[in-house]
Protein backbone atom coordinates (compact mmCIF):
# COMPACT_ATOMS: atom_id res chain seq x y z
CA UNK A 1 0.00 0.00 0.00
CA UNK A 2 1.34 3.32 -1.15
CA UNK A 3 1.58 6.21 1.28
CA UNK A 4 -1.54 8.10 -0.27
CA UNK A 5 -3.43 5.20 0.28
CA UNK A 6 -2.88 4.84 3.18
CA UNK A 7 -3.02 8.73 4.13
CA UNK A 8 -6.43 8.54 2.77
CA UNK A 9 -7.59 5.45 4.55
CA UNK A 10 -6.90 7.09 7.32
CA UNK A 11 -8.57 10.15 6.55
CA UNK A 12 -11.69 7.61 5.86
CA UNK A 13 -11.29 6.07 9.28
CA UNK A 14 -11.27 9.32 11.48
CA UNK A 15 -14.01 10.79 9.20
CA UNK A 16 -16.15 7.56 10.56
CA UNK A 17 -15.69 8.44 13.99
CA UNK A 18 -17.75 11.29 13.51
CA UNK A 19 -21.09 11.86 14.27
CA UNK A 20 -21.72 14.62 11.37
CA UNK A 21 -20.18 12.31 8.55
CA UNK A 22 -22.96 10.07 7.79
CA UNK A 23 -21.73 7.75 4.67
CA UNK A 24 -19.20 7.52 1.86
CA UNK A 25 -20.90 10.40 0.16
CA UNK A 26 -20.42 12.74 2.59
CA UNK A 27 -16.60 11.22 3.20
CA UNK A 28 -15.91 12.12 -0.08
CA UNK A 29 -17.38 15.52 -0.46
CA UNK A 30 -15.86 16.26 2.87
CA UNK A 31 -12.63 15.25 1.91
CA UNK A 32 -12.65 17.11 -1.93
CA UNK A 33 -12.81 20.21 -0.22
CA UNK A 34 -10.06 19.74 2.17
CA UNK A 35 -8.12 18.30 -0.23
CA UNK A 36 -8.92 21.30 -2.60
CA UNK A 37 -7.47 23.30 0.07
CA UNK A 38 -4.34 21.90 0.21
CA UNK A 39 -3.55 21.49 -3.44
CA UNK A 40 -4.52 25.68 -4.29
CA UNK A 41 -1.86 26.15 -1.29
CA UNK A 42 0.61 23.98 -2.61
CA UNK A 43 0.02 25.55 -5.97
CA UNK A 44 0.19 28.81 -4.57
CA UNK A 45 3.74 28.13 -3.54
CA UNK A 46 4.66 27.34 -7.30
CA UNK A 47 2.63 30.20 -8.47
CA UNK A 48 4.49 32.40 -6.05
CA UNK A 49 7.84 31.48 -7.95
CA UNK A 50 6.98 31.20 -11.28
CA UNK A 51 3.78 34.39 -11.61
CA UNK A 52 5.53 37.78 -11.42
CA UNK A 53 3.43 39.75 -9.15
CA UNK A 54 0.78 36.68 -8.33
CA UNK A 55 -1.30 37.55 -5.36
CA UNK A 56 -3.35 34.69 -3.64
CA UNK A 57 -7.21 35.69 -3.78
CA UNK A 58 -7.85 33.52 -0.32
CA UNK A 59 -7.08 36.12 2.85
CA UNK A 60 -3.76 35.52 4.62
CA UNK A 61 -5.75 34.34 7.61
CA UNK A 62 -8.15 31.67 5.70
CA UNK A 63 -5.08 29.84 3.59
CA UNK A 64 -4.40 26.67 4.43
CA UNK A 65 -0.76 27.57 5.06
CA UNK A 66 -1.71 29.89 7.72
CA UNK A 67 -5.14 27.80 9.76
CA UNK A 68 -3.67 23.92 8.93
CA UNK A 69 -0.36 23.82 8.40
CA UNK A 70 0.50 23.85 11.97
CA UNK A 71 -0.54 20.77 13.65
CA UNK A 72 -0.59 22.02 17.25
CA UNK A 73 -2.86 24.75 15.46
CA UNK A 74 -6.29 25.19 15.77
CA UNK A 75 -8.53 22.13 17.02
CA UNK A 76 -11.67 21.57 18.50
CA UNK A 77 -14.74 24.18 19.33
CA UNK A 78 -11.96 27.32 17.94
CA UNK A 79 -11.49 24.91 14.84
CA UNK A 80 -15.10 24.34 14.03
CA UNK A 81 -16.36 28.00 14.77
CA UNK A 82 -13.49 29.23 12.36
CA UNK A 83 -14.42 26.34 9.58
CA UNK A 84 -18.42 27.31 10.24
CA UNK A 85 -18.15 31.26 10.40
CA UNK A 86 -15.50 32.45 9.21
CA UNK A 87 -13.65 30.16 6.60
CA UNK A 88 -16.75 28.92 4.62
CA UNK A 89 -18.92 32.07 4.41
CA UNK A 90 -16.09 33.87 2.74
CA UNK A 91 -14.91 31.48 0.13
CA UNK A 92 -18.50 30.96 -0.54
CA UNK A 93 -18.84 34.97 -0.85
CA UNK A 94 -15.31 35.68 -2.41
CA UNK A 95 -14.93 38.17 -5.04
CA UNK A 96 -14.75 35.89 -8.04
CA UNK A 97 -14.03 39.04 -10.57
CA UNK A 98 -10.25 39.37 -9.13
CA UNK A 99 -8.90 36.35 -10.21
CA UNK A 100 -9.08 32.92 -12.48
CA UNK A 101 -8.33 31.48 -9.31
CA UNK A 102 -10.66 33.29 -7.13
CA UNK A 103 -13.09 32.16 -9.78
CA UNK A 104 -12.60 28.56 -9.03
CA UNK A 105 -12.46 29.06 -5.34
CA UNK A 106 -15.98 30.34 -5.23
CA UNK A 107 -17.55 27.79 -7.20
CA UNK A 108 -16.01 24.98 -5.35
CA UNK A 109 -17.51 26.29 -2.51
CA UNK A 110 -20.85 27.83 -3.48
CA UNK A 111 -22.46 23.81 -3.09
CA UNK A 112 -20.00 22.71 -0.38
CA UNK A 113 -20.90 22.01 3.32
CA UNK A 114 -18.81 21.17 6.01
CA UNK A 115 -20.17 17.74 7.59
CA UNK A 116 -17.63 17.20 10.22
CA UNK A 117 -18.78 18.40 14.23
CA UNK A 118 -15.56 17.28 15.99
CA UNK A 119 -12.58 19.49 15.65
CA UNK A 120 -10.40 17.24 17.57
CA UNK A 121 -11.35 14.83 14.70
CA UNK A 122 -10.89 17.92 12.10
CA UNK A 123 -7.60 18.18 13.01
CA UNK A 124 -5.99 14.59 13.01
CA UNK A 125 -8.02 15.02 9.45
CA UNK A 126 -5.82 17.89 8.85
CA UNK A 127 -2.78 16.80 9.84
CA UNK A 128 -3.23 13.48 7.55
CA UNK A 129 -3.72 15.76 4.51
CA UNK A 130 -0.66 17.66 5.49
CA UNK A 131 1.41 14.49 4.99
CA UNK A 132 0.62 14.64 1.48
CA UNK A 133 2.65 16.72 -1.24
CA UNK A 134 0.70 17.76 -4.31
CA UNK A 135 3.63 19.32 -5.99
CA UNK A 136 4.76 15.86 -6.09
CA UNK A 137 3.82 13.90 -9.55
CA UNK A 138 3.58 11.01 -7.89
CA UNK A 139 1.38 11.68 -5.31
CA UNK A 140 -0.66 13.33 -7.90
CA UNK A 141 -0.98 10.01 -9.99
CA UNK A 142 -1.96 8.03 -7.20
CA UNK A 143 -4.48 10.57 -5.94
CA UNK A 144 -6.33 10.20 -8.94
CA UNK A 145 -6.27 6.08 -8.65
CA UNK A 146 -7.75 6.57 -4.93
CA UNK A 147 -10.16 9.06 -5.87
CA UNK A 148 -11.69 6.12 -9.03
CA UNK A 149 -10.80 3.24 -5.99
CA UNK A 150 -13.19 5.35 -3.44
CA UNK A 151 -16.28 5.81 -5.88
CA UNK A 152 -16.12 2.23 -7.09
CA UNK A 153 -16.36 1.08 -3.46
CA UNK A 154 -19.33 3.77 -2.91
CA UNK A 155 -20.94 2.41 -5.94
CA UNK A 156 -20.68 -1.23 -4.44
CA UNK A 157 -21.59 -0.38 -1.18
CA UNK A 158 -18.30 -2.46 0.05
CA UNK A 159 -17.12 0.13 2.26
CA UNK A 160 -17.84 -1.17 6.08
CA UNK A 161 -21.71 -1.94 4.28
CA UNK A 162 -22.33 1.26 3.99
CA UNK A 163 -24.88 2.56 1.56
Amino acid sequence: MTQITTNIKGIRDIMRKDTGVDGDAQRISQMVWMLFMKIFADKEEEWEITIDGYESPIPENLKWQTCAADEEGLKGDALMDFINNELFPALKELDFSISPQAKIIRAVFEDTYNYMKNGTLFRQVINQINRIDFNSSTDRHLFNDLYETILKELQSAGSSGEY
